[in-house]
């Protein structure tokens, strides 16, 4: 188990710093190719759109072929789409490569996940995602890193370096016995009975409220932090920070869900995000609004594990394979997390701040609401911490 749990850690905090490599980079294409700034934005959300279109094809291949094969397939996606990133010379090849770098990491994580919770005792699944997850915020926090050295001594040589580890980690994947898939798998149509499964639904919406709010943060707070004088440094530093701290929290957070519950470090986190959500819009003074950012990345992000735990709850209680289920979680994220940033900037801009704020508190007050009629609704949480 130890071996797995460090293989897909590796493979999802690859994948992880690739998505957010770009970052740094985006003066450098805007200079190299003279891309606009929509044409730059588009460049960041193709990855997501590719992470959304290779959502229910990943788990088709994980049900039909196995897991390792897909794990497999992403990561060879990954790295011939990151080298081809690297030696991109017109804005055409960048689009196509990214969005090939979304379709690669759908199959990594839904067959890694996947891979792990078949393995996984049931009592453990929500820390093991938890830990999963930590890596891959790690990932995140190191892709900046990965788009500075890219920026001095070009994409190429870095993109390949790094995706040289791909193939390392292909070949480790290759050696690491795998469940074979069943003999008769699962067709498409079964997921037709997912949204009759509350798990299900209840661990979908929890994942796409943590991308939808993540999304609006990430447009919303940067500007706002450099109006009131915090320069690109600091700005990074608070998103660091908080990546840093949600990483940090995400084993422990999975463990909470896996004694007392999935809804109660969602409770938690939700009253904590209503509090921020509220407060922000009106903090004019840097350092207050700066851990105010901090602290609102942190509260955002709880959703992550115990949604992904609960949509692996409710794809075993819906007798659903968790390649299939673990194919939800792309499609939950990826649309979200794009029209959090979307949206999150239209209302900034139409009605301040406060616009942005107020929708991501009011959705985290309906989100409570509805997790405390569940609790309160007479059906304790099973063993094994299903909500």
């Amino acid at each position: 188990m130890r071996r797995l749990l460090t293989l897909v850690s590796a493979i999802v905090l690859l994948e992880s710093m690739f998505f957010a490599a770009l970052a740094p980079l985006l003066p450098y294409y805007e200079d190299e190719f003279g891309l606009s700034t929509s044409a730059l934005g588009a460049l960041s959300a193709v990855y997501a759109l590719g992470g959304f279109a290779g959502a229910l094809p990943s788990g088709l291949f994980a049900v039909r072929v196995g897991v390792r094969a897909t794990v497999l397939a992403g990561l060879a996606l990954i790295v011939v789409t990151s080298v081809a990133f690297g030696l991109a010379d017109s804005a055409w090849v960048l689009y196509a490569a990214r969005f090939g770098q979304g379709v690669g990491s759908a199959f990594a994580w839904t067959g890694g996940l996947a891979w792990l919770i078949a393995a996984a005792p049931r009592d453990r699944r929500g820390e093991l995602i938890g830990i999963a997850m930590g890596s891959a915020i790690a990932g995140a926090l190191l892709g900046p890193v990965l788009g500075g050295v890219a920026s001095v001594v070009g994409p190429a040589p870095a993109f390949a370096a790094v995706a040289a580890i791909g193939i390392v980690l292909g070949a480790w994947a290759w050696a690491t016995p795998a469940f074979k898939p069943a003999e008769e798998p699962q067709p498409l149509r079964v997921l037709r009975t997912a949204p009759r499964v509350r798990e299900v639904v209840s661990g979908f919406w929890l994942v796409s409220l943590a991308a939808f709010l993540l999304g609006t943060i990430s447009v919303v707070a940067p500007l706002r932090l450099d109006e009131l004088g915090w320069g690109a440094l600091g700005i990074s530093a608070a998103f660091l920070i908080s990546a840093g701290i949600e990483a940090a929290l995400s084993p422990v957070i999975g463990r909470w869900s896996d004694r007392h519950g999935r809804l109660a470090p969602v409770r938690t986190g939700l009253v904590a995000a209503i509090g921020f959500s509220l407060v922000l819009p009106w903090i004019d003074l840097p350092w207050p609004y700066l851990l105010l950012v901090i602290g609102a990345g942190v509260a955002y992000g709880v959703n992550w594990v115990p949604g992904t735990a609960l949509l692996s709850d409710g794809a075993e209680k819906a007798g659903i394979e968790q390649g299939f289920g673990f194919a939800l979680l792309n499609v939950a994220w990826a649309p979200a997390n794009v029209v959090g940033a979307s949206l999150g900037g239209l209302l900034a801009q139409a009605a301040g701040d406060a616009g942005a704020y107020l929708l991501a508190g009011a959705l985290c007050l309906v989100t409570l609401a509805a997790a405390q009629r569940a609790v309160f609704g007479g059906k304790p949480a099973p063993e094994g911490g299903s909500a």
